[in-house]
């Protein structure tokens, strides 16, 4: 049976991005990762970030994000450090040698995803759906009482 919103916009964004997230957990899983623990070897290619540090940028619960890290933990991705000047209870995370190898692995993941999911678009489709796309994500935003977020097109669209 079809449908009654097949015909929608959003029906076709939802089926796009169940498929992308079902590609990136298969292909994060040739790497030892479910789907979420590549944003965390990611952020913290970048700098060692406190708990809630991540927690914000990953836009989930303190707990959700600790969990994350004890699993990257236990496969010596990741390591808890104490914040430099004694406060216990800051606790900082890093990668290890091996989260900072998987971190590099995760980088090519994403751009063999990103090739897949665009073949068939040109240049200009693959500009003009990135700016459709954050547009709508801008308009959804503030339907949720964010506050809307710059309309300017990012600087890495000039390069395509």
């Amino acid at each position: 049976m079809k449908s009654p919103y097949s015909k929608t916009v959003g029906y076709e964004l939802v089926h796009a991005a169940r498929l992308h997230r079902a590609r990136a957990a298969q292909l994060l899983s040739e790497l030892g990762l479910f789907p979420g623990q590549e944003q965390v070897l990611t952020l913290l290619a970048d700098e060692d970030r406190t708990m809630g540090d991540l927690a914000a940028h990953l836009r989930v619960r303190p707990p959700t994000a600790s969990k994350t890290v004890a699993r990257l933990a236990a496969q010596s991705l990741v390591e808890r450090r104490s914040a430099p000047g004694g406060d216990g209870r800051v606790v900082r995370v890093g990668l290890t040698d091996e989260g900072r190898r998987r971190a590099d692995a995760v980088e090519e993941v994403w751009a063999r995803l990103e090739g897949e999911m665009v073949e068939g678009l040109d240049g200009k489709d693959r500009k003009r759906l990135k700016k459709l796309l954050r547009k709508m994500g801008r308009t959804l935003g503030v339907q949720l009482g964010g506050a809307p977020a710059p309309a300017e097109d990012h600087a890495e669209d000039a390069d395509e």
